[in-house]
């Protein structure tokens, strides 16, 4: 019979736990009777055994019937049943087509066999047989939706649990990038809240002698799936970037945007290794059209300037000489994905940088969520006139009026996906 307390104290892995609870779990030893056997003796036996919900019927130890409780006392119970019935062989209220399983099959495969056989089975039970086909005893539909019920409780907690450390480690690619940020920038925020625990947006910084890199980053899909493409891209980054390149965030991006596309397979690589530009995978070849939207930047200390380059993400900056929010364009090509041509080449623009001038990067995570009276998109015309209102103010302050703008907007429509904000006061 099935214990609910065993998967309790299990620590083991989903499939681990699901193979030790088969059909022969869930088994109840109980007396079976013959087609010999008279409705009298079944009476009496149901009378013997109030837990009985049903009770097989075995000829040569095989199972051919099976008779239910409830059914068998309503037939009983109508008048002149006992004198026309008593004495007749207890067939005349079988199921003649129980359901009847081995002891080895797996709960899931049972639970699709009680399903197809329908409402009856969940009522009756089912019949439990060794792999010669000899009866054994008996499962209840009440067992089998405690064991499955259990299993799905265990499911999520696993998955939560995974979920939880993929957090931890996703958090911990971002550590080096919040303490050079924190190195190189004196006013500044970085608010990044994934939809599902984990996501696909990201951020890196890295600090160097003469100035700063760093990008917003926001990679397809969100929760486990994005995340998955954010380790890779970080990766990436990390070991692309360069002495000689971090000056050119274009170039970082069309390097990039070769090894994104080369790792999800929408290239092919000749048996020289060579790539074959002209042989780039479409998305009904069954490959991967996965990639990121970013803007990389390079900020130079030494001379105050600011390069940029982005994959569909733009830059917003103020300045006191001009308080109205200005952005700089990315191209319209994101990095990776089936459509980037594998040679496609972004463009540098570059900003001269002035004291106290503000610098924003967003993902679309804020900007195309749905919400208000019209359940719109927040849009950037919004987000700009906050930032124009309030960019004098302190940038941790700025990030807490944009954030619950954010939040009083979507109100109760469904986040549409993760968001990643940074500001920073030059």
């Amino acid at each position: 019979m099935f214990d609910p307390s065993l998967l309790n104290q299990s620590k083991a892995g989903l499939s681990e736990i699901e193979a030790g609870y088969i059909t022969g779990s869930l088994l109840r030893i109980c007396p079976p009777v013959s087609p010999q056997q008279t409705n009298s003796e079944i009476s009496k036996l149901l009378d013997e055994h109030p837990d009985l919900v049903s009770i097989a019927v075995i000829e040569d130890n095989k199972p051919i019937g099976l008779i239910n409780r409830n059914f068998f006392m309503e037939g009983m119970a109508k008048p002149y049943r006992h004198d026309l019935f008593d004495r007749k062989s207890c067939i005349a209220f079988m199921d003649k087509e129980p359901l009847i399983v081995d002891q080895n099959m797996g709960i899931q495969a049972l639970s699709f066999k009680v399903l197809d056989s329908g409402r009856k089975t969940l009522n009756d039970g089912f019949i439990i047989t060794d792999e010669n086909g000899n009866y054994l005893g008996l499962g209840t539909g009440e067992d089998l939706v405690k064991i499955v019920s259990f299993l799905q409780a265990e499911k999520n907690r696993l998955i939560t649990e995974s979920i939880n450390y993929a957090s931890i480690i996703q958090k911990s690619f971002l550590r080096s990038s919040r303490e050079d940020m924190g190195a190189v920038l004196q006013d500044y925020f970085m608010h990044w809240e994934p939809r599902d625990k984990v996501g696909g947006d990201y951020y890196f910084c890295k600090k160097f002698d003469d100035g700063f890199f760093f990008a917003l980053i926001d990679c397809t899909g969100h929760g486990v799936p994005g995340a998955f493409m954010t380790l890779i891209m970080a990766s990436f980054l990390d070991h692309i970037l360069l002495k000689d390149n971090r000056h050119n965030p274009a170039g970082v991006l069309a390097i990039m945007n070769k090894k994104v596309k080369k790792a999800l397979g929408q290239i092919n690589v000749s048996t020289t290794g060579e790539i074959n530009i002209d042989n780039i995978a479409s998305p009904q070849s069954g490959q991967s059209d996965d990639g990121m939207d970013t803007a990389f930047c390079w900020v130079n200390t030494q001379d105050n300037t600011l390069i940029y380059a982005g994959a569909k993400t733009p830059l917003f900056y103020i300045s006191d000489a001009s308080p109205e929010v200005q952005t700089l364009e990315p191209n319209r090509k994101g990095v990776g994905y089936i459509d980037t041509p594998m040679d496609y080449e972004w463009a540098n623009q570059e900003l001269a940088l002035t004291k106290g001038m503000c610098i924003y990067l967003t993902t679309d995570g804020i900007i195309d969520q749905i919400g208000g009276t019209k359940k719109i998109a927040f849009g950037k015309k919004r987000f700009s006139a906050l930032l124009q209102e309030n960019y004098q103010k302190p940038m941790p302050e700025q990030e807490a009026i944009v954030m619950q703008a954010y939040y009083d907007y979507q109100g109760k429509q469904r986040r549409r996906d993760d968001v990643c904000l940074m500001g920073f006061r030059f």
